[in-house]
């Protein structure tokens, strides 16, 4: 029998299978590392406390933070690959946070809801993780990654999204709009980018790696231009952290419906329009979006995750003393989705986290757009 925190979505519960996996939720005044505790046999106690909507999936590192993400990396890599510099890892930690928060020139800060600085951070984490996870996997093989690819996982980890900030020469209103193509966007930026901090010769690969992530190119397409299977690795890796740090926030259901929906409807995917000009419907609603999550959930674990990234997942388990808190996180917000779906209980989805953007109205700022997209839409009709 599980033990609930709260009436609605569960932060934690404690079944006897967790407790015997050990699975740990630490509080953040807790100066001890997660993987650091993960593994250890002097410690006999578990910790749980109600996990923090801007915290990561373990409950100890503040995702809505460039500079605590930036120092929890710095102890995986440097734990890892030691005595590599530090600095390019660092700098562009400023860079994101510069060019996310509106004051790197030529860019606005980032305006989608969903899409934000947290997302971005939480994502970054995972991949440091599976990483260092895989990494101890293949110690003194030939698959392994080594430290300065290990360094451009951080960097796609940090820019895989920055295609959805507007640079200040173009008409559009709201990041969003570039859900289409973002993942192309953010590409294009890293071949500016990556020459400003020593890293020119590997554009060629990033430019495809970075797709991993996204839906513009077909895996086969990336494969054929990336030769080398520690670069086709990272990919795995980039795409598994992408997808699984978001379905492990613990707001993810209420992001769907609430931040997710708005910027489909801003980048065309909510409302498409066929080629012969016809408007269509794909997600009616949040609450509709919400309804198809599940499939989405269960097809992404299936396709993606499993198959196409072979389980890259698994290269958490090595920090976490063979569990998952990525992937039981994901169980059970599934689990809870369906009961809500069943029930049709909507105020079991009473979460409202903070939107980390440039503007602190943003989220005012995009259901204001989203409801002109409407008026223009349906006046077409």
């Amino acid at each position: 029998m599980a033990l609930r925190c709260d009436q609605g979505f569960p932060d934690f519960y404690i079944s006897k299978r967790n407790a015997s996996r050990k699975l740990w939720t630490l509080s953040g005044a807790d100066s001890v590392s997660m993987h650091r505790l993960a593994g250890s046999q002097q410690q006999q106690a578990y910790m749980y406390s109600a996990r923090r909507s801007d915290y990561d999936v373990t409950n100890t590192v503040r995702v809505s933070s460039a500079a605590d993400v930036r120092d929890a990396v710095k102890e995986l890599l440097e734990s890892t690959w030691p005595g590599t510099p530090f600095s390019p890892v660092a700098r562009a930690f400023h860079d994101f946070e510069l060019a996310f928060t509106g004051r790197m020139p030529g860019y606005f800060g980032v305006d989608t809801v969903y899409h934000d600085q947290q997302h971005t951070l939480d994502v970054t984490l995972a991949m440091a993780r599976l990483m260092v996870g895989y990494e101890r996997t293949h110690a003194g093989t030939a698959q392994a990654l080594g430290a300065e690819r290990a360094a451009i996982g951080i960097f796609l980890a940090l820019f895989h999204d920055i295609g959805y900030l507007r640079e200040r020469n173009e008409d559009a209103k709201n990041g969003a709009e570039f859900t289409r193509n973002h993942v192309t966007r953010s590409a294009r930026f890293m071949d500016f980018y990556l020459p400003t901090i020593g890293f020119a010769h590997w554009t060629r690969i990033t430019s495809e790696v970075v797709h991993f992530t996204g839906y513009e190119k077909t895996f086969e397409q990336i494969g054929a231009k990336v030769q080398d299977p520690r670069d086709i690795k990272l990919g795995h890796l980039l795409g598994t952290a992408d997808m699984i740090a978001q379905m492990a926030d613990r707001c993810y259901l209420e992001k769907c419906r609430d931040r997710l929906y708005p910027e489909f409807v801003l980048g065309g995917v909510a409302l498409p329009v066929s080629a012969k000009g016809d408007r269509g419907v794909k997600y009616a609603s949040g609450l509709d979006l919400l309804r198809q999550t599940p499939e989405f959930m269960e097809d992404t674990r299936r396709k993606r995750l499993d198959a196409a990234f072979n389980k890259a997942y698994k290269y958490m388990e090595p920090l976490y003393g063979g569990t998952n808190p990525y992937i039981e996180s994901i169980e059970r917000s599934l689990g809870f989705l369906r009961q809500v779906l069943r029930s049709e209980s909507w105020r079991m989805l009473r979460r409202s986290p903070q939107v980390f953007a440039a503007e602190p109205d943003s989220l005012t700022s995009v259901r204001g757009l989203m409801s002109n997209y409407f008026k223009r839409a349906w006046s077409r009709e």
